[in-house]
């Protein structure tokens, strides 16, 4: 089948003929794949953990309230370098109607860095430890068994209880409200502070359950659209290696039993993103995963419906009025389509880089160098300082000397550089 590539904000149009969009995330360097090399390699065989010492880790979002200037400096430095990417377009006829299916679906890129990424990927292979052991609670822990070569995906469930398909019990799919799981690891609790206060997640959809998957090569998901029993918006998070989610509001099933699907949108998830459905891209597209290429964990974040809360469910205080961080400086504006630039791929300059693109680009120099460059606006008041300094009259003499001239001139853009630098 043939794949289509196109630069951002361009729009694809579903056709008869079965021709895929690849729309591209922002590259991100892989600087995680060395750190993480070992704990892959460990996959198979986690690190024995306690029941009565359950994996925590130190916490690295404070409260607000916690922040020192100088930590509250490098969490906007940080925050400023995520990469968001919302404008995904593709028109698909819906019910008579062209409808933009993938309305609602958000990248963001390099919000979990190498070091974060291994504290994650150690938590779930800890749990994954102690539910081999059956050392969880009954609902919290499920790994099918080796079939026909292949066993599928290990899962893992926190805050609530989700039943993918009628049970043994006769439980439709959905949350199961007298059933208890596990609650959130305080690794997970850090992730979801993190993504609120970095505006990736609004506050009103502050998650308080997560589903872990662990695929091994060649698992997959099928497509299917989120139950609602979870609200919008909800979001996932990628660990180990970067594979691809289709979308599409009619997704093909070439070979469900090696997990081959086909749709018209496809979207790369680079290791350490998060990805955010709402809107038609959650409740329109359906969405799957086709088999991956190698080992990957992902963790899903939703936020569960008042009304279908688990009968002896407590709200975490912890989780509680988590706001977002203010942006004070235009500096923290969202980018709207931060582009890759590929072998195959031009850099599109019709359209103005966004300031947060610019100002991303600064801080990444800035960190490798002592001064960073001007920014465009201290340029231009640069040269319009320049031009408006007065010149003496003795300069203006047809009778003062050449050397008389040039060491006047010395003498008036030093005094006035050093009015700039200060």
């Amino acid at each position: 089948m043939d794949k289509l590539n196109i630069q951002f904000g361009e729009i694809s149009f579903s056709c008869l003929s079965e021709i895929a969009t690849v729309l591209h995330a922002p590259i991100v360097a892989p600087t995680y794949l060395n750190p993480l090399k070992k704990l892959v390699s460990d996959a198979s065989s986690p690190a024995t953990v306690n029941r009565k010492q359950t994996p925590t880790s130190s916490s690295w979002v404070k409260d607000k309230g916690s922040l020192s200037d100088d930590e509250e400096k490098k969490e906007h430095m940080r925050f400023a370098q995520v990469n968001r990417k919302k404008d995904f377009v593709h028109y698909e006829r819906v019910n008579g109607e062209m409808v933009n299916v993938v309305e609602g679906v958000e990248l963001h890129t390099g919000v979990f860095d190498a070091e974060k990424q291994m504290k994650i990927v150690e938590c779930v292979y800890k749990y994954q430890q102690l539910g081999r052991k059956g050392q969880l609670r009954a609902r919290t822990y499920y790994e099918p068994k080796k079939r026909m070569g292949r066993k599928g995906r290990t899962i893992i469930q926190f805050g609530g209880c989700y039943n993918y398909a009628v049970d043994k019990n006769g439980n439709p799919p959905g949350i199961i409200r007298d059933e208890e799981v596990d609650p959130l690891p305080a690794v997970f609790k850090q992730m979801i502070k993190r993504m609120v206060r970095w505006h990736i997640l609004p506050p009103t959809a502050i998650p308080n359950s997560c589903i872990v998957n662990i695929y091994e090569e060649g698992d997959c998901i099928p497509p299917h659209i989120d139950h609602h029993d979870f609200i919008r918006p909800f979001c996932s998070v990628s660990f180990l290696s970067e594979c691809n989610i289709v979308f599409g509001s009619s997704l093909k099933i070439v070979n469900h039993g090696i997990g081959e699907f086909f749709g018209p949108v496809s979207v790369p998830l680079p290791v350490g993103s998060v990805l955010v459905l709402q809107g038609n891209g959650a409740d329109v597209a359906k969405h799957c995963v086709p088999r991956v290429p190698s080992k990957r964990i992902s963790l899903t974040f939703r936020r569960m419906d008042e009304s279908k809360l688990p009968y002896n469910y407590k709200p975490d205080p912890e989780l509680m009025r988590i706001q977002p961080i203010i942006l004070r400086s235009p500096q923290f504006k969202e980018s709207s389509t931060p582009q890759r630039v590929g072998t195959n791929e031009k850099v599109n300059h019709d359209k103005p880089r966004s300031f947060l693109a610019y100002a991303t680009n600064q801080n990444i120099l800035a960190a490798n160098e002592e001064f960073p460059p001007l920014s465009k606006a201290s340029v231009f008041q640069a040269r319009t300082r320049l031009r408006t300094w007065p010149l003496p009259t003795t300069l203006l003499s047809p009778s003062i000397g050449v050397l008389d001239m040039l060491l006047q001139l010395n003498n008036i853009l030093g005094s006035n550089i050093e009015k700039l630098t200060h």
